[in-house]
Protein backbone atom coordinates (compact mmCIF):
# COMPACT_ATOMS: atom_id res chain seq x y z
CA UNK A 1 0.00 0.00 0.00
CA UNK A 2 1.34 3.23 -1.05
CA UNK A 3 2.35 5.40 2.30
CA UNK A 4 1.56 8.30 0.52
CA UNK A 5 -0.94 10.13 -1.40
CA UNK A 6 -0.35 10.30 -5.64
CA UNK A 7 -0.03 13.91 -6.54
CA UNK A 8 1.21 15.69 -9.78
CA UNK A 9 0.91 18.89 -8.33
CA UNK A 10 4.34 20.71 -7.66
CA UNK A 11 2.85 22.27 -4.46
CA UNK A 12 2.06 19.33 -2.88
CA UNK A 13 5.14 17.82 -3.74
CA UNK A 14 7.30 20.75 -2.33
CA UNK A 15 4.84 20.94 0.71
CA UNK A 16 6.03 17.20 1.10
CA UNK A 17 9.11 17.95 1.23
CA UNK A 18 9.06 20.86 3.41
CA UNK A 19 7.19 18.68 5.73
CA UNK A 20 10.30 15.73 5.32
CA UNK A 21 12.80 18.49 6.45
CA UNK A 22 11.41 19.70 9.32
CA UNK A 23 10.32 15.55 10.72
CA UNK A 24 14.17 15.46 10.00
CA UNK A 25 15.27 18.32 12.31
CA UNK A 26 17.26 20.44 10.31
CA UNK A 27 19.74 21.21 12.92
CA UNK A 28 20.64 17.78 13.21
CA UNK A 29 21.15 17.32 9.61
CA UNK A 30 23.42 20.22 9.55
CA UNK A 31 25.36 18.80 12.51
CA UNK A 32 25.95 15.24 10.92
CA UNK A 33 26.43 16.74 7.75
CA UNK A 34 29.53 19.13 9.11
CA UNK A 35 30.63 16.29 11.24
CA UNK A 36 31.30 14.44 8.65
CA UNK A 37 32.74 16.90 6.24
CA UNK A 38 34.85 18.21 9.19
CA UNK A 39 36.27 14.74 10.23
CA UNK A 40 37.26 13.79 6.79
CA UNK A 41 39.45 16.74 6.02
CA UNK A 42 40.68 16.57 10.21
CA UNK A 43 41.85 12.55 9.00
CA UNK A 44 43.65 14.14 5.68
CA UNK A 45 45.40 16.99 7.82
CA UNK A 46 46.63 14.92 10.95
CA UNK A 47 47.20 11.72 8.66
CA UNK A 48 48.92 14.43 5.86
CA UNK A 49 47.32 12.22 3.36
CA UNK A 50 45.88 14.15 0.28
CA UNK A 51 42.37 14.49 -1.41
CA UNK A 52 41.42 12.06 -3.99
CA UNK A 53 38.36 12.05 -6.35
CA UNK A 54 38.08 8.22 -6.03
CA UNK A 55 36.98 8.36 -2.39
CA UNK A 56 34.00 10.88 -3.19
CA UNK A 57 31.52 7.50 -3.77
CA UNK A 58 32.36 6.41 -0.29
CA UNK A 59 32.63 9.42 1.63
CA UNK A 60 29.15 10.37 -0.10
CA UNK A 61 27.96 6.92 1.26
CA UNK A 62 29.12 7.41 4.50
CA UNK A 63 27.40 11.12 4.38
CA UNK A 64 24.19 9.37 3.25
CA UNK A 65 24.25 6.53 6.14
CA UNK A 66 24.59 8.92 9.07
CA UNK A 67 21.84 11.21 7.77
CA UNK A 68 19.66 7.98 7.10
CA UNK A 69 21.04 7.04 11.26
CA UNK A 70 20.06 10.61 12.09
CA UNK A 71 16.35 10.37 10.03
CA UNK A 72 15.75 7.19 12.02
CA UNK A 73 17.09 8.39 15.48
CA UNK A 74 14.75 11.84 15.62
CA UNK A 75 11.91 10.29 13.95
CA UNK A 76 11.36 7.54 16.11
CA UNK A 77 11.78 10.26 19.18
CA UNK A 78 8.52 12.39 17.31
CA UNK A 79 6.69 9.30 16.20
CA UNK A 80 6.33 8.26 20.39
CA UNK A 81 6.01 11.72 21.47
CA UNK A 82 3.38 13.06 19.42
CA UNK A 83 1.38 14.11 22.50
CA UNK A 84 4.14 15.76 24.24
CA UNK A 85 5.04 17.57 20.81
CA UNK A 86 1.62 19.32 20.43
CA UNK A 87 2.47 20.89 23.52
CA UNK A 88 6.26 21.66 23.20
CA UNK A 89 6.33 21.12 19.37
CA UNK A 90 3.64 21.53 17.57
CA UNK A 91 4.63 23.00 14.12
CA UNK A 92 6.72 19.16 14.07
CA UNK A 93 4.96 17.14 11.12
CA UNK A 94 3.32 14.50 12.97
CA UNK A 95 1.90 16.73 15.84
CA UNK A 96 0.80 19.54 13.39
CA UNK A 97 -1.03 16.75 11.38
CA UNK A 98 1.42 16.94 7.98
CA UNK A 99 2.57 13.62 8.47
CA UNK A 100 0.52 10.66 9.33
CA UNK A 101 1.70 8.29 12.18
CA UNK A 102 1.73 5.46 9.23
CA UNK A 103 3.66 7.62 6.85
CA UNK A 104 6.09 8.64 10.12
CA UNK A 105 6.71 5.35 10.87
CA UNK A 106 7.56 4.40 7.36
CA UNK A 107 10.02 6.85 6.61
CA UNK A 108 11.32 5.55 10.11
CA UNK A 109 11.62 2.16 8.84
CA UNK A 110 12.97 2.95 5.68
CA UNK A 111 15.72 5.05 6.87
CA UNK A 112 16.85 2.79 9.91
CA UNK A 113 17.10 -0.25 7.12
CA UNK A 114 18.93 2.25 4.65
CA UNK A 115 21.45 3.38 7.00
CA UNK A 116 22.17 -0.37 8.41
CA UNK A 117 22.51 -1.40 4.41
CA UNK A 118 24.78 1.14 3.28
CA UNK A 119 27.02 1.00 6.95
CA UNK A 120 27.36 -2.82 5.57
CA UNK A 121 28.94 -1.70 2.44
CA UNK A 122 30.91 1.43 3.63
CA UNK A 123 33.44 -0.55 6.12
CA UNK A 124 33.30 -2.36 9.36
CA UNK A 125 34.15 1.08 11.48
CA UNK A 126 31.16 2.71 9.78
CA UNK A 127 28.86 -0.59 10.65
CA UNK A 128 30.08 -0.52 14.33
CA UNK A 129 29.01 3.63 14.44
CA UNK A 130 25.64 3.37 12.94
CA UNK A 131 24.71 0.44 14.75
CA UNK A 132 25.88 1.27 17.97
CA UNK A 133 24.16 4.80 17.66
CA UNK A 134 20.85 3.52 16.21
CA UNK A 135 20.82 0.96 19.05
CA UNK A 136 21.52 4.11 21.94
CA UNK A 137 18.66 6.29 19.76
CA UNK A 138 16.33 3.43 20.05
CA UNK A 139 16.61 2.74 23.75
CA UNK A 140 16.47 6.53 23.94
CA UNK A 141 13.16 7.05 22.59
CA UNK A 142 11.58 3.82 22.93
CA UNK A 143 9.65 1.54 25.56
CA UNK A 144 10.09 0.09 28.01
CA UNK A 145 13.71 1.82 28.47
CA UNK A 146 12.52 4.81 27.01
CA UNK A 147 16.38 6.79 28.61
CA UNK A 148 14.65 9.93 27.86
CA UNK A 149 12.24 10.07 31.05
CA UNK A 150 15.69 10.39 33.18
CA UNK A 151 17.91 13.16 32.80
CA UNK A 152 21.26 11.17 33.59
CA UNK A 153 20.70 8.58 31.06
CA UNK A 154 18.96 11.13 28.46
CA UNK A 155 21.94 13.32 28.51
CA UNK A 156 23.91 10.29 28.47
CA UNK A 157 22.56 9.37 25.32
CA UNK A 158 22.93 12.19 22.99
CA UNK A 159 26.65 13.30 24.47
CA UNK A 160 27.67 9.68 24.18
CA UNK A 161 26.64 9.38 20.28
CA UNK A 162 27.72 13.17 18.90
CA UNK A 163 30.67 13.01 21.39
CA UNK A 164 32.26 10.03 21.48
CA UNK A 165 30.97 7.53 18.59
CA UNK A 166 30.35 9.85 16.24
CA UNK A 167 33.77 11.65 15.99
CA UNK A 168 36.27 8.50 16.82
CA UNK A 169 34.25 6.14 14.59
CA UNK A 170 34.16 8.72 11.58
CA UNK A 171 38.14 9.25 12.33
CA UNK A 172 38.87 5.45 12.05
CA UNK A 173 36.60 4.93 9.02
CA UNK A 174 38.63 7.53 7.13
CA UNK A 175 41.44 6.51 8.38
CA UNK A 176 40.61 3.01 7.22
CA UNK A 177 39.37 4.30 3.91
CA UNK A 178 42.81 6.21 3.78
CA UNK A 179 44.72 2.81 4.45
CA UNK A 180 46.09 4.72 7.31
CA UNK A 181 46.54 2.34 9.97
CA UNK A 182 48.05 5.10 13.02
CA UNK A 183 46.70 5.31 15.83
CA UNK A 184 43.85 8.14 17.30
CA UNK A 185 46.21 11.51 17.42
CA UNK A 186 45.53 13.57 20.17
CA UNK A 187 43.94 16.33 18.24
CA UNK A 188 41.18 14.25 16.94
CA UNK A 189 41.15 13.14 20.88
CA UNK A 190 40.98 16.78 21.60
CA UNK A 191 37.89 17.82 18.95
CA UNK A 192 36.25 14.46 20.60
CA UNK A 193 36.66 15.90 23.97
CA UNK A 194 35.36 19.34 23.10
CA UNK A 195 32.45 17.95 21.53
CA UNK A 196 31.50 15.08 24.11
CA UNK A 197 31.10 18.48 26.42
CA UNK A 198 29.78 20.51 24.02
CA UNK A 199 26.87 17.78 23.71
CA UNK A 200 26.41 17.83 26.85
CA UNK A 201 25.64 21.12 27.44
CA UNK A 202 23.26 21.20 24.32
CA UNK A 203 21.38 17.45 25.77
CA UNK A 204 20.57 19.51 29.57
CA UNK A 205 19.70 22.82 27.41
CA UNK A 206 17.41 21.47 24.90
CA UNK A 207 14.34 20.87 27.55
CA UNK A 208 14.11 24.15 29.19
CA UNK A 209 11.80 25.26 26.86
CA UNK A 210 9.75 21.92 26.59
CA UNK A 211 9.09 22.47 30.37
CA UNK A 212 5.45 22.66 30.27
CA UNK A 213 4.72 19.45 28.05
CA UNK A 214 7.74 17.28 30.23
CA UNK A 215 6.00 17.92 33.16
CA UNK A 216 2.02 17.35 31.96
CA UNK A 217 3.85 13.82 30.90
CA UNK A 218 6.02 12.74 33.43
CA UNK A 219 9.16 12.94 31.27
CA UNK A 220 11.86 14.12 34.23
CA UNK A 221 14.01 16.39 33.10
CA UNK A 222 17.41 18.88 34.28
CA UNK A 223 15.54 21.57 33.89
CA UNK A 224 12.34 20.36 36.11
CA UNK A 225 14.37 19.05 38.87
CA UNK A 226 16.66 22.53 39.23
CA UNK A 227 15.12 25.15 37.65
CA UNK A 228 15.62 27.14 34.09
CA UNK A 229 18.45 29.49 35.98
CA UNK A 230 19.97 26.68 37.19
CA UNK A 231 20.13 24.23 34.10
CA UNK A 232 21.14 27.80 31.65
CA UNK A 233 23.90 28.88 34.05
CA UNK A 234 25.19 25.19 34.18
CA UNK A 235 25.10 24.72 30.12
CA UNK A 236 26.48 28.15 29.97
CA UNK A 237 30.05 27.29 32.10
CA UNK A 238 30.00 23.60 30.66
CA UNK A 239 30.32 25.94 27.00
CA UNK A 240 33.13 28.25 28.48
CA UNK A 241 34.77 25.02 30.02
CA UNK A 242 35.28 23.91 25.98
CA UNK A 243 36.10 26.71 24.71
CA UNK A 244 38.71 27.75 27.60
CA UNK A 245 39.84 23.84 27.28
CA UNK A 246 40.69 24.85 23.90
CA UNK A 247 42.34 28.14 24.67
CA UNK A 248 44.55 26.30 26.91
CA UNK A 249 45.42 23.53 24.20
CA UNK A 250 46.32 26.44 21.70
CA UNK A 251 48.49 28.28 24.13
CA UNK A 252 50.56 25.24 25.17
CA UNK A 253 50.47 23.56 21.83
CA UNK A 254 49.42 20.28 23.00
CA UNK A 255 48.14 19.02 19.74
CA UNK A 256 49.32 19.31 16.25
CA UNK A 257 47.29 22.07 15.16
CA UNK A 258 47.98 25.81 14.69
CA UNK A 259 48.25 27.01 17.86
CA UNK A 260 47.47 31.07 16.94
CA UNK A 261 44.86 30.16 15.01
CA UNK A 262 43.00 28.11 17.26
CA UNK A 263 43.26 30.46 20.25
CA UNK A 264 41.85 33.75 18.24
CA UNK A 265 38.85 31.14 16.87
CA UNK A 266 37.92 30.05 20.05
CA UNK A 267 38.23 33.30 21.89
CA UNK A 268 36.01 35.38 20.11
CA UNK A 269 32.90 32.63 20.24
CA UNK A 270 33.66 32.68 23.70
CA UNK A 271 33.33 36.27 23.95
CA UNK A 272 29.79 36.45 21.72
CA UNK A 273 28.46 33.33 23.78
CA UNK A 274 28.65 35.18 27.32
CA UNK A 275 27.45 38.67 25.47
CA UNK A 276 24.46 37.16 23.99
CA UNK A 277 23.75 34.87 27.10
CA UNK A 278 23.37 37.95 29.19
CA UNK A 279 20.33 39.34 26.95
CA UNK A 280 18.00 36.07 27.30
CA UNK A 281 14.97 36.27 28.95
CA UNK A 282 14.39 32.78 30.77
CA UNK A 283 10.36 33.64 30.26
CA UNK A 284 10.38 33.95 27.36
CA UNK A 285 9.96 30.56 25.45
CA UNK A 286 10.92 32.15 21.93
CA UNK A 287 14.60 33.84 23.44
CA UNK A 288 15.33 30.52 25.14
CA UNK A 289 14.74 28.80 21.53
CA UNK A 290 16.88 31.04 19.81
CA UNK A 291 19.99 30.64 22.25
CA UNK A 292 19.78 27.19 22.13
CA UNK A 293 19.72 27.67 18.03
CA UNK A 294 22.76 29.72 18.42
CA UNK A 295 24.60 27.33 20.22
CA UNK A 296 23.98 24.36 17.85
CA UNK A 297 25.51 27.11 15.04
CA UNK A 298 28.98 27.05 17.36
CA UNK A 299 28.42 23.22 17.22
CA UNK A 300 28.55 23.43 13.53
CA UNK A 301 31.26 26.09 13.53
CA UNK A 302 34.00 23.55 15.66
CA UNK A 303 33.30 21.33 13.19
CA UNK A 304 34.89 23.96 10.17
CA UNK A 305 37.37 25.56 12.45
CA UNK A 306 39.16 22.19 14.19
CA UNK A 307 40.44 20.99 10.50
CA UNK A 308 41.22 24.24 9.34
CA UNK A 309 43.65 24.48 12.34
CA UNK A 310 45.28 21.06 11.28
CA UNK A 311 45.35 22.08 8.07
CA UNK A 312 47.46 25.27 9.10
CA UNK A 313 49.87 23.51 11.30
Amino acid sequence: MNQFPPSNSPIVATNWLHSLWKFSRPHTIIGTTLSVLGLYLLTLGVTNSSFSVANLGQILMTWLACISGNIYIVGLNQLIDVDIDKINKPHLPIAAGEFTEEQARFIVITTGILALVLAAIGGPFLLAMVVTSLVIGTAYSLPPLRLKQFPFWAALCIFSVRGTIVNLGLFLHFSWLLQQSQGIPFAVWTLTLFILVFTMAIAIFKDIPDLEGDLRYNINTFTIKLGKKAVFDLALWLLTFCYIGMIIVGIFQLAEINPTFLVISHTIPLIFLWSKSQKVNLESKKEIAKFYQLIWKMFFLEYLIFPISAFLN
